[in-house]
């Protein structure tokens, strides 16, 4: 049965269209105004206000928390301080992902686990032999983000016992929000500057309604699933179910990927400590064996025009942004198949077609042509494309400090 987050009553409100998706088992509005592009500029230019209370949540408490946790990530946490997040991947014992997700230190020896499935199982059988307790907390907490270059103006006037602009990239601390206990994050899922705010579920509506007053103040407007998936193709931020398949979701090695498949050779620290998969992604590291590289590409649209000429009709883009599989191929004719696009969108304020894609290694350096598959009157064309450096967006207001 689908439930409702702690916020619906003030979600279900603003849903203009009932334009709802399932989010592991919540209802999640698609958008809340009839055309989500409002809400996506609003993210861009102001801010968005996000529901992402849907989100798992484990805590990990005890004398062993960051053995736990240095155990089942792929991140070297052995420097980790409270205050720190840290987002990573986790593996199966064949080095395949299974989840990415966010770590947050929260004090000494208490860690917590965001996670987009559950996790529970698995973090409890990998404690065994450790002086630790894993508690699933996803009901104790709802979520919300605010996301956007005014977005931590918009925070200071309902936060206290928090310097935010002292708070860096990718860490938290705990503060008083809208009157209430609360857990602010600098963390999000659009590669903009942004927040995420974890307060108990009774505080919920009063920490929307408080946000939600000074909305024209700060060009604010609550934000759905379909604004979240353009901004995050646009930082180049990967998705469960789109980007890659998780190994505990499939019996099949061909849908399985590593961290050095998905492009996350930064995160995998192989001379640390030992976690779940290591030995396997030494291997693959040695053999140089990865079949793919996750990359970056740019589609040439002027083609594009030209095939919809070709019918009458004028050049037609994505009106959202999408996820695949698109078959990618090395030669215009499309019999040297060589990877697939994964996630895709016209990018309304880079003003280029851009897509994640994954690819044989030999393909995946800057700069490297071949075509992807589009789809025109049912019939299939050969678009060229080229590697680019991703996230395609990137601005620096997302890491610096201050105002």
């Amino acid at each position: 049965m689908t439930r409702v987050t702690p916020l619906h009553s003030r979600t279900s409100e603003l849903c203009e269209g009932s334009r709802w998706e399932e989010w592991e088992g919540f209802l999640a509005a698609a958008s809340y105004s009839l055309d989500f592009t409002c809400e996506y500029d609003a993210v861009r230019w102001g801010c968005g206000l996000f529901d992402v209370s849907p989100l798992y949540k484990y805590d990990v408490r005890g004398r062993d928390a960051k053995a736990l946790m240095q155990r089942v990530v792929v991140r070297d946490l052995s420097r980790s301080k409270p205050g720190r997040v840290f987002y990573s991947v986790w593996c199966d014992d064949k080095g395949m992902v299974m989840d990415d997700g966010a770590i947050f230190h929260l004090a000494d020896n208490h860690f917590r686990m965001s996670t987009t499935i559950p996790n529970l199982y698995w973090l409890q059988d990998n404690a065994i032999g450790l002086d630790v307790e894993v508690e699933d907390v996803s009901e104790m907490f709802a979520g919300i983000a605010l996301q956007g270059p005014t977005s931590r103006e918009l925070l200071k006037q309902l936060t206290k016992r928090a310097d935010l602009d002292a708070l860096r990239f990718f860490h938290c601390t705990d503060a008083e929000v809208a009157g209430a206990p609360a857990l602010i994050a600098r963390t999000g899922y659009t590669g903009d500057l942004g927040y995420e705010i974890f307060v108990e579920p009774r505080h919920a509506e009063k920490l929307w309604d408080s946000a939600m007053e000074l909305h024209d103040a700060y060009k604010m407007r609550p934000a759905g699933l379909l604004a979240l998936n353009e901004t995050r193709i646009e930082a180049g931020l990967l998705q469960i179910d789109a980007d890659f398949i998780s190994a505990s979701h499939t019996l099949f090695d061909v849908q399985k990927t590593s961290p050095f498949e998905l492009g996350l050779d930064w995160m995998v620290k192989l001379d640390g400590d030992f976690f779940v998969g290591r030995d396997a992604l030494r291997r693959e590291k040695a053999s140089g064996l990865s079949r793919w590289t996750t990359v970056g590409i740019e589609l040439d649209v002027t083609v594009l025009e030209k095939y919809y000429r070709e019918y009458g009709m004028p050049l037609h883009l994505p009106e959202r942004g999408w996820v695949g599989p698109v078959p990618i191929y090395a030669d215009e004719a499309q019999e040297h198949h060589v990877g697939r696009g994964t996630s895709g969108t016209w990018s309304r304020l880079l003003k280029k077609y851009i897509v994640i894609a994954r690819v044989e290694p030999r393909y995946g350096k800057l700069g490297t042509h071949f075509f992807i598959e589009e789809m025109v009157e049912a019939k299939a064309y050969a678009i060229p494309a080229t590697v680019v450096k991703m996230p395609f967006f990137d601005p620096p207001r997302k890491k610096t400090v201050g105002s």
